[in-house]
């Protein structure tokens, strides 16, 4: 789970429906913000939000396609449930090319709605957790020392202490000491966990890896 508050925010200029959407969500026990407008929404957000959107598409001023246009600048990754009375194709696959997890049109089947919204949330939470694992390995790898680093790539490559000490010119001792220490600054006790760190964090490629590193890697086939 994420420690991030889950915001469902509803944004429609309709008053009337942005009363009973919020209503909805609520009697679910979701935490809701609602906007009347696409700058009020867009204010209200910060670095930190987390959750989903249902946004309207026809709303005066900033329109809905706008307001995704406004999140895709600021690398939002909220999910966009797009609400419409008037759902016409061309504006139904401009907003799914953009990215949008879903478009229901109005009068909405209620249940509909509050599925999609759970699905939207799961999608969130998983892409955040997605993040912060690529945040905490990036995080770890900048612990190295330059040296430590030196060492690192060769290691994670699948290369022998003697073979890095070769390429470095220095003792294999010397190597070895680094070897420990960067597995432990990695917080790993084996050579495919390091490889794979390596592998995630976008440093190296599976397709340059030696053989017997390879076969060491979940997932891999002998």
């Amino acid at each position: 789970m994420t420690d991030k508050p889950t915001t469902v925010y509803v944004v429609d200029d309709d008053a009337g429906m942005l009363e009973s959407t919020q209503w909805l969500l609520e009697s679910v026990g979701l935490q809701v913000v609602a906007c009347r407008d696409g700058r009020q929404f867009l204010d209200s957000l910060s670095d930190s939000s987390n959750g989903c959107v249902i946004l309207d598409v026809r709303m005066p001023g900033l329109g809905g396609l706008n307001v995704q246009e406004e999140l895709q600048k600021r690398g939002s990754r909220l999910p966009i449930i797009f609400v419409s009375g008037h759902a016409d194709v061309p504006i139904v696959v401009r907003a799914f090319k953009s990215g949008a997890f879903d478009f229901i049109e109005k009068p909405f089947n209620e249940q509909l709605l509050l599925d999609s919204v759970q699905q939207a949330l799961q999608e969130h939470q998983q892409t955040s957790l997605q993040q912060r694992g690529d945040d905490n390995t990036e995080a770890l790898i900048a612990t190295l020392t330059r040296r430590e680093r030196d060492v690192f790539l060769p290691l994670a490559r699948g290369y022998t202490s003697r073979e890095i000490a070769d390429m470095l010119g220095v003792s294999v001792k010397t190597i070895d000491l680094y070897r420990s220490r960067v597995m432990k600054r990695l917080g790993v006790e084996r050579t495919p966990d390091v490889t794979g760190i390596a592998i995630a964090a976008g440093l190296i490629s599976p397709l340059s890896l030696r053989a017997s590193t390879a076969q060491g890697l979940p997932g891999q086939l002998p």
